[in-house]
């Protein structure tokens, strides 16, 4: 097939024809020595229309030749259904996003229930890092499979759910430091080798309040908490911290995120 006849039937242009041939995505069958026209073969026609698919859906060169690649349909359908889960994420992440600054728009005031609650200190295994806020993703995930290989390691017992504690410098300055934390047992025996080590977080005074669903909407909940704090004059130094209830967080989980305050507060 002349490349006219192979752009009409895959509604690839030629310009896009030859930027696949260049980085060997879709090589034609033929190229005329003396002319350098393209030719291409029948059977190409569905490589092209999977290539055009997935390009339409922002999968990376580098991902589609991977999967053309693969030995196997298997193999190749997997590495599509990956690239489809995280487009599925990123749909349901600006849905999200949406519906929260519809809710911005339309019900500006306080959504959220705040209580004031005094937390006890407490032994827990914990991972710290002083990282970008660019990377924070990335750590967390790191750092969760940590605290999973520490708890699992050492049978230690947990004693309740896993938490995160955020400091100001982290979003102020987009550097700053952070930790990931699973209470323990207190009677826990340090585990051996790996990053996390036992401690015994600081009793602290917070001002709480529920986050349900993804990161898109958890800004919600710290502008209220903020506004709150600020209103009633209660705000004190240290990490917010964040006790993931159930789910996962940063997509359906259910979140409590305490924002520091004094501790003379929870008697007015």
């Amino acid at each position: 097939m002349t490349i006219g006849d192979f752009s009409r039937a895959t509604r690839l242009s030629a310009k896009a024809l030859r930027f696949y041939h260049r980085v060997g995505l879709l090589e034609p069958a033929a190229v005329d020595p003396n002319n350098q026209y393209r030719y291409y073969g029948r059977g190409q026609i569905e490589d092209a229309r999977v290539i055009h698919h997935l390009r339409s859906l922002d999968m990376p060169v580098e991902e589609i030749h991977r999967a053309l690649q693969a030995s196997g349909e298997e193999a190749k359908n997997a590495i599509i259904a990956d690239h489809l889960q995280r487009m599925e994420e990123r749909l349901a992440h600006t849905q999200s996003a949406v519906e929260s600054l519809r809710r911005l728009l339309t019900d500006p005031t306080q959504r959220v229930q705040i209580e004031r609650r005094n937390i006890a200190s407490m032994s827990a295994l914990v991972i710290r890092g002083s990282i970008d806020l660019a990377d924070l993703g990335a750590w967390f995930t790191n750092a969760n499979a940590g605290l999973d290989d520490a708890v699992t390691r050492s049978r230690i017992t947990t004693d309740g759910p896993r938490g995160g504690l955020w400091s100001t410098e982290l979003f102020l300055d987009e550097h700053g430091e952070c930790a990931l934390f699973q209470p323990v047992a207190p009677s826990s025996a340090p585990p051996e080798g790996g990053r996390a080590v036992l401690e015994s977080l600081p009793a602290a005074t917070l001002a709480v309040a529920t986050h349900r669903g993804s990161d898109a909407t958890i800004g919600e909940v710290y502008a209220d908490l903020g506004a709150y704090v600020n209103e009633h004059g209660i705000g004190a130094p240290g990490p917010v911290r964040e006790t993931y209830l159930e789910g996962t967080p940063g997509r359906d989980g259910t979140t409590e995120i305490g924002w520091p305050i004094t501790a003379s507060s929870t008697r007015n």
